[in-house]
């Protein structure tokens, strides 16, 4: 991991002023734009108003690195911005640190947090910041006026010739080849659920098996399509965002089959700066704070309340409804994340698509 911001200020909050001058608050993200956004919504605004500075760390996925500290009795982050997944089988365990929905701040009309987060967005031991999707994005100088528009476009290499960009992870390669093969988005999980169907995602991933790239960063999506090492990739719907709008990229989202997830905040047990953890978690969850994110990347905020005050990008033209994952268009097939299901039978996948892989 590295340490990517510090920040800083004399401003004092949230019933922590008397330590505030002293106190600090470990964060381990995902880096890269997605970084950014919560360093501009989330960290200078805490800073400046509990005067509790921020040190900002990133890591690849942040869930390996906190499952490291605990493993090793050595904890020394405080939040951690994971998945669904990892933060029920973690809390599971006795990881994490519970979270009672009563102490989040409300809506600005009140209505209690327990009632304004999007279904599935409060955990016992987490709290979701956004919405997100895995989506295919294309080089558009690479095919002309016939450009691909689906799951299964993405499988069809002599109609689309090229390389595909492809994560080393089961979890966001199955659900496309069964998308792909016909399976419809919410039959998704009873299909993996049989061996036929996840025998069946597997013959559907060997037919571009030899022509894939694999990554394993968020980043590197984006530079294969760049570099022109690929004509088509998945990746994080908010990194293509990004290089399409901030950095002028020929690239084109095709949202079909688009895989939904969530990110949570979450505190481990035995955090150096627990007080200062909570406070971070707090605010960094309240409307305002999940729809100022939304200026700086295309992801959707937790809150039902945040919605209505998602307006522009931050280059102050862009309207960034139609760029996000939840945008209704968007969400005809869309595949919604089952944590529970990944809680159970992660290790098995990871352990035949890593086979698969060797082979």
């Amino acid at each position: 991991m590295q340490k990517t911001i510090v920040l800083t200020s004399a401003l004092c909050g949230f019933g922590l002023a008397a330590q505030a001058q002293n106190q600090e608050v470990n964060v381990v993200s995902w880096g890269g734009a997605y970084e950014r956004s919560q360093v501009e919504a989330y960290n200078i605004p805490f800073a400046k108003k509990t005067g509790i500075k921020v040190n900002m760390l990133a890591a690849d996925n942040p869930a390996t690195p906190l499952k490291a500290q605990v493993e090793a009795g050595n904890i020394t982050g405080d939040v951690f911005d994971i998945e669904v997944s990892d933060a029920i089988r973690l809390c599971d365990e006795g990881a994490l640190v519970e979270i009672d929905p009563a102490d989040l701040p409300p809506a600005p009309d009140g209505t209690p947090a327990a009632e304004d987060f999007i279904p599935g967005a409060l955990r016992e031991c987490a709290v979701a910041n956004i919405f997100w999707g895995t989506v295919i994005a294309f080089d558009t100088t690479k095919f002309g006026d016939n450009p691909p528009a689906t799951a299964a476009d993405f499988f069809d290499l002599e109609k689309f010739p090229g390389k595909r960009g492809l994560p080393r992870n089961p979890k966001r390669t199955l659900y496309l080849a069964l998308i792909a093969d016909g399976v419809a988005a919410d039959a998704i999980y009873d299909t993996l659920d049989t061996p036929e169907g996840v025998d069946r995602a597997f013959a559907r991933l060997d037919t571009i098996k030899n022509d894939v790239v694999w990554w394993d960063a968020g980043a590197q999506p984006v530079q294969l399509l760049a570099d022109g090492e690929v004509s088509m990739a998945t990746g994080y719907n908010g990194r293509f965002f990004d290089a399409m709008v901030s950095e002028g990229k020929p690239f084109q989202i095709i949202w079909d089959g688009q895989y939904m997830d969530l990110d949570m905040f979450a505190i481990p047990k035995g955090s150096p700066n627990p007080e200062a953890a909570m406070a971070y978690l707090k605010f960094a969850t309240d409307t305002q704070r999940l729809a100022d994110q939304a200026r700086y990347i295309a992801y959707g905020p937790s809150r039902k309340s945040s919605a209505a005050l998602v307006g522009l990008y931050q280059d102050g033209k862009t309207e960034m409804g139609p760029h996000m994952p939840t945008n209704p268009e968007h969400m005809t097939t869309a595949v919604m994340d089952d944590p529970e299901w990944w809680a159970d039978h992660d290790a098995e996948m990871v352990e035949r698509f890593n086979a698969w892989l060797a082979n």
